[in-house]
């Protein structure tokens, strides 16, 4: 049993900034224009190779039910199931992973979970290369990182991995010798299940007003990192604004 988890609880206060309250939307199902132009959409598409596609929802979510019922396919809907964070507004992205992944601890047996947040665009041959890999990963692009926006992860001298973000958009400081330094690419695939479970556990009873960043330290600080692959990706844009969707439209209309 393979399993993909996409998060879309978030109440996309930037990309719906100056927007009339009547008019404001959930940016994981936005479009100007064809239906299938959502990031949702692209996601999904992204994710019909796993067995289930686990979708955490809370703002606007009966828009979202609505989308999923409306858009996709019996053989999509047949996959896909629907989760409702009651906390998207006054917890962090940590929540929406926790209950994310107690759906896929429900499954028949589960191999694999791919997480990926919601408020992005990967080019296909990245995200098919994460999913074709056999073993945990973590990603990363190329752009330049500034703390202000970005997560980042290092390697410390011991080997082990170690994430890094300032939730308020301020400064960031590594306490310790790093060999390496990554802008994270925020798709992560994790194949050690019980150390999946503990990690979601401890996060649950420690940290559940923290960031989906404790439950991956958590799981990473469980296993080996020698068992950890990197991979780049090609083509990633967060989608922040309306402005960031207009240049990711560009992006699907020249892959067609």
């Amino acid at each position: 049993m393979r399993a993909a988890v996409i998060t879309v609880a978030g109440i996309s206060s930037r990309f719906n900034e100056g927007i009339e309250e009547d008019k404001k939307c959930l940016k994981a199902i936005y479009t100007e224009g064809n239906t299938s132009d959502t990031l949702l959409s692209h996601l999904v598409r992204k994710c019909r190779y796993a067995d289930k596609i686990i979708i955490v929802g809370g703002y606007k979510y009966d828009d979202l039910e609505a989308y999923i019922e409306r858009r996709f396919s019996e053989e999509e809907k047949a996959k896909i199931r629907l989760v409702y964070n009651d906390h998207y507004a006054d917890l962090m992205s940590g929540y929406s992973l926790y209950l994310g992944l107690e759906e896929v601890i429900r499954l028949s047996d589960p191999k694999e979970v791919l997480f990926v947040e919601g408020d992005l665009d990967i080019d296909d041959g990245s995200f098919r290369a994460v999913v074709e890999e056999k073993g945990d990963v973590l990603t990363y692009h190329c752009r330049p990182i500034l703390a202000s926006r970005d997560v980042l992860f290092y390697q410390n001298g011991e080997g082990a991995y170690r994430y890094l973000f300032n939730s308020s958009h301020g400064l960031l400081r590594i306490e310790e010798p790093f060999s390496c330094l990554y802008n994270s690419g925020q798709l992560w695939k994790f194949t050690d299940m019980e150390g999946l479970k503990e990690a979601n556990r401890a996060f649950y009873i420690q940290d559940r007003r923290e960031t989906n960043l404790l439950i991956i330290q958590k799981y990473l600080d469980r296993i080996e990192p020698e068992k950890v692959r990197l991979l780049a990706l090609k083509r990633w844009t967060n989608c922040n604004t309306r402005e960031d969707y207009g240049k990711i439209r560009e992006y699907w209309a020249m892959d067609r």
